[in-house]
């Protein structure tokens, strides 16, 4: 079995093992969120410290879980896809046990951008964004169609604001 030392050792951060937040750390990630390609020398300018500090804060913050990843926010519409929907899926009750299958089978469609998961009626919350309005029907149709599926219910989106920094 081969050991990728590149990769670092993450731990998911839960109530029974939290991460414990500093200023320093909440100003990296701050940054991160505004631009995540910002160069290191300027995160830690931004954060009031070295540059080798710098670095070994943002290595600890992936290996806690805390960064989980570095994103490209694309638009859409640039791409073909301007129809932005929410759908809301519940699950069959006899399908509790395959959640993962479900979320894995959903997350393979093209046209999905975002699979979460949902305490309350419904049991998932899809982002999706798709060409045109026949597609958007298709693609529900489709849902409907799995076994799994319960039903659906869709929202059109109309804008996207990002939330201001919360850190």
């Amino acid at each position: 079995m081969s050991d990728d030392s590149s990769e670092p050792r993450r731990i998911r951060p839960s109530p029974s093992n939290p991460v414990r937040l500093d200023g320093v750390d909440r100003a990296l990630l701050r940054q991160l969120e505004r631009d995540a390609r910002t160069p290191n020398n300027s995160l830690a300018a931004g954060a009031g410290i070295a540059p080798s500090t710098c670095l070994g804060r943002i290595r600890a913050l992936r290996e806690h879980g805390v960064i989980r990843g570095y994103h490209a926010d694309v638009d859409p519409a640039a791409t073909g896809h301007p129809l932005q929907a929410m759908i809301s899926v519940r699950l069959q009750s006899d399908a509790r046990d395959r959640l993962a299958e479900f979320v894995t089978r959903v997350s393979r469609r093209p046209e999905v951008r975002d699979v979460y998961f949902l305490a309350g009626d419904d049991d998932y919350m899809i982002r999706v964004a798709t060409a045109d309005t026949v597609a958007l029907r298709d693609l529900v149709g489709t849902l409907n169609a799995w076994a799994e599926v319960a039903g659906t219910r869709t929202s059109l989106i109309f804008e996207h604001h990002r939330a201001p920094d919360t850190y």
